[in-house]
């Protein structure tokens, strides 16, 4: 009995995959201004619905329902293309000229200490003192709060001293700051 249930969920759901595909991929492509990417937020639409296809299917207005998500769908892309944008624009106009030569041992071991980081302390660090974002820009990059950024950077950095040696993090990290462009000057914006 089962699966006459899910063969009728399955064809009523085919079925209206035909009928509204391609609304769907339309309102994805005029919401984002991405052909490309439209037939895949449209697809990852459905693909959504199929796994609630029970709740929607008894919605006044299941295509409504489908509309909804596609749009929340563009939403996150388009924020995530933003942000994207940002990170590029920000790290390539704040680009200074590479030092001539720079501390290649150094550079080494901040890469291989920053590695043993975890994620989060390691995101921080990295904005804030290599790309020289601002707590706000660095919190909103990570989608975590301005607090999280100081207590995260704060251990990051300490963690970072006690791996590379309490004397010597500071130089090495200036020399693989110094490496990537950046030095570690006005951070604290």
């Amino acid at each position: 009995m089962g699966t006459v249930v899910d063969d009728a969920a399955s064809v009523e759901f085919h079925a209206f995959f035909e009928r509204h595909y391609a609304e769907l991929s339309r309102l994805a492509h005029l919401l984002t201004g991405e052909a490309d990417v439209a037939d895949d937020l449209a697809a990852d639409a459905l693909l959504a619905l199929w796994h609630r296809w029970d709740r929607v299917r008894a919605a006044d207005h299941p295509a409504a329902y489908a509309r909804g998500v596609v749009a929340n769908l563009a939403r996150t892309r388009i924020r995530s293309a933003v942000r994207e944008r940002r990170r590029i624009a920000l790290f390539w106009s704040q680009r200074e000229e590479k030092t001539e030569n720079p501390d290649v041992a150094g550079v080494v071991d901040v890469q291989e200490a920053l590695r043993r980081l975890p994620f989060r302390k390691r995101a921080c660090v990295v904005l804030r003192h290599a790309f020289d974002l601002s707590e706000k820009d660095t919190a909103l990059a990570l989608g975590v709060s301005v607090g999280t950024v100081k207590s995260q950077t704060s251990k990051g950095m300490a963690e970072l001293q006690r791996l590379l040696g309490t004397r010597e993090a500071p130089v090495k990290m200036q020399a693989a700051m110094a490496r990537s462009g950046r030095t570690t000057t006005g951070r604290n914006r």
